[in-house]
């Protein structure tokens, strides 16, 4: 991201405003999540630092991409928001390690005498889900706290009273070491045993009062005792119990499970937003973009994203949050339009978002604009240049490349509105050539190219460009002169000594100015047709060297000859290495038929007339 750019895009969208701001790489991978009392401002010394900021700093501004921001009311929100998007996204300059792909739960499974466990699929078949949680190590420190608290079962068996009273299964070894009190004989009651389900939903949910001052009295026990470690053990445990009874919100802790949307849009695109709420706390927002056909009442476009979203981040919020009313055939979750309160502030939020994500997309299209006029220009100036009837919106460039007449190839790279557009990217074995015939390979790859376009009945581009000189122009003149295409087409070719124009028939060049956009165009497309053709060449190459005379060798394919090679440097190297050496990279058969074959050649080497003498 340049310092114009910032100047001329994203310094108009910022507003002086707290809020949180994240640079993204091309990928749209979050690089950095920072915190801002006034977000134009704070953005703003990232680019005029100049060499007074941090080496990294530097590094960051230069490989970001993009930055998105999300508004909140406070500083106090700004902070509490910048920690909880660093826990859910562990961004590489704010943290040293990556964080997992997706994030993990506690469940209470929908069971007879239900089992609690961690896991990251939510599935929706009446289970209870606690979550996500970032921090996989905290997650394991508070499911093992509950299990110390509330022994229950881990074993998958189906406890139905009739598979209990017909004694089908036994107590295992929870059991014997106190995990588990063992209802799958009828030890322990189902009243009983959903009680401490009940006590552990509570203590999820953060109203664990009781627990705390159980764990309290216990380490002031241990420390009477003086068993000092234990107590030290239960203060971990009690703080990892405070920290996740404390942690970060941007909302009240009331609202607990919501989802809120908001929608903007001009006459041709609408922004829905996204603020996924869990237990108080914003973990992720979101702002999905719509292209308006049809449909483009808010509240059609909000029925149609709200589950879709809701499915993409596996929501399972019992109310959603919306700015205006809305009907869903499905009992699955309340819709609230709140007027007043807490509910209100945090649609406001979402609301504040997604206005401003609608004006930076349309400073960004705006910009966009500006660039493709550019693109016109250069476009326009070529055309007027090599004086063309048409606008040379699409381009195709060739270039051979051989290595004295081996792995003869060709390559043709094709630019559209004066950029290169590399899915359209064509790459040649050329095959009726023996030998460095440059004219004769140019003649196979373009009637190739073109007899194809013609025959599927694809779009022909308006300026063709042979890097070469006269004699290679004039066999791709001849091939389309035979298509049937050169007068449909303008054709040129480029002299890379002095950047020669040529035009068929003609023996004079024009000469475009160095410092001209349009001559700068037909360089840019050559040294791709060069770049693509040499890489391409170079590749034929290595696998043509990689045949040796070990896939010569019956029963050694070029697996096994490729990794001998690649161990030993040479086929000298491996005829010097003994059979071990080689049944340890290929096996014993193989190692063998190696030898074999490399002691043959050795004694027929040392007697060239052992054939002949053994014959008379």
């Amino acid at each position: 991201m340049t310092y114009k750019e910032y100047q001329e895009i994203l310094l108009p969208s910022l507003p002086h405003q707290p809020g949180v701001y994240r640079f993204l790489d091309a990928d749209g991978t979050i690089l950095y999540v920072g915190k801002a009392k006034n977000l134009r401002n704070r953005v703003a010394n990232y680019f005029t630092g100049g060499k007074n900021l941090p080496y990294k700093t530097r590094v960051l501004v230069r490989t970001a991409n993009n930055l998105e921001f999300t508004i909140v009311e406070t500083e106090a929100d700004a902070l509490l928001l910048e920690n909880t998007l660093i826990k859910r996204f562990q961004p590489r300059y704010n943290v040293m390690l990556k964080d997992d792909k997706s994030y993990s739960y506690i469940c209470i499974r929908n069971e007879r005498f239900p089992r609690v466990y961690i896991t990251r699929r939510v599935i929706r078949d009446g289970s209870q889900y606690f979550g996500p949680y970032t921090s996989k190590a905290r997650l394991k420190v508070i499911l093992e706290l509950i299990k110390q608290l509330f022994p229950l079962r881990t074993c998958s068996f189906n406890l139905s009273e009739e598979n209990i009273e017909k004694g089908k299964f036994k107590v295992c070894l929870e059991y014997h070491i106190k995990n588990c009190a063992g209802p799958c004989e009828g030890m322990e009651d189902e009243e009983s045993y959903n009680e401490k389900i009940e006590q552990i939903k509570n203590t999820l949910k953060g109203n664990f009062a009781s627990v705390k001052r159980h764990f309290q009295e216990l380490m002031i026990k241990h420390s009477e005792d003086l068993q000092y470690e234990k107590a030290q053990q239960i203060k971990d445990k009690l703080s990892a119990f405070e920290d996740y009874q404390g942690k970060s919100t941007v909302v009240n802790q009331n609202i607990k499970d919501v989802d809120v949307f908001s929608i903007a849009g001009d006459e041709k695109s609408a922004y829905v937003n996204y603020l996924k709420v869990v237990n108080g706390a914003i973990i992720n927002t979101y702002t999905q973009e719509l292209v308006k056909n049809l449909d483009s009442e808010p509240e059609d476009l909000l029925s149609f994203t709200i589950p879709q979203l809701r499915e993409k981040f596996n929501s399972i919020a019992g109310e959603i949050l919306v700015p205006m009313e809305i009907e869903f055939p499905t009992d699955e979750f309340k819709v609230t339009v709140p007027k007043i309160g807490d509910k209100k502030k945090l649609l406001e939020l979402s609301e504040k978002n997604v206005k401003y994500h609608l004006l930076q997309k349309q400073k960004e299209k705006a910009s966009q604009t500006r660039k493709q006029t550019s693109s016109e220009r250069i476009l326009r100036t070529l055309q007027s240049d090599l004086n063309m009837d048409v606008l040379p919106m699409h381009l195709e460039c060739f270039d051979n490349s051989n290595f004295q007449g081996s792995y003869p190839v060709s390559s043709c790279v094709v630019f559209k509105n004066a950029k290169p557009s590399k899915k359209d990217y064509r790459h040649y074995n050329v095959k009726t050539v023996e030998g460095p015939n440059d004219f004769a390979t140019m003649e196979e790859v373009v009637r190739r190219r073109y007899t194809r376009l013609v025959k599927e009945n694809e779009p022909l581009p308006q300026l063709v460009i042979i890097d070469g000189g006269k004699g290679q122009l004039g066999a791709a003149a001849k091939i389309l002169q035979e298509i049937g295409i050169l007068e449909k087409v303008t054709l040129i070719g480029i002299a890379k000594r002095l950047e020669e124009i040529f035009f068929p028939g003609d023996p004079v060049p024009i000469y475009i100015n160095k410092k001209s956009e349009s001559l700068k165009l037909i360089q840019q497309a050559r040294n791709e047709a060069h770049r693509f053709a040499i890489t391409f060449h170079r590749d034929q190459r290595s696998r043509g060297l990689t045949k040796t005379s070990l896939t010569d060798i019956k029963g050694v394919g070029a697996k096994t000859a490729e990794k001998l090679l690649k161990h030993f440097g040479s086929v000298k190297k491996i005829q010097a290495a003994s059979q071990e050496e080689l049944a340890s990279l290929a096996g014993k058969s193989a190692a063998a038929k190696v030898r074999a074959f490399f002691e043959s050649a050795t004694t027929t080497t040392e007697n060239p007339d052992q054939e002949q003498n053994t014959t008379s």
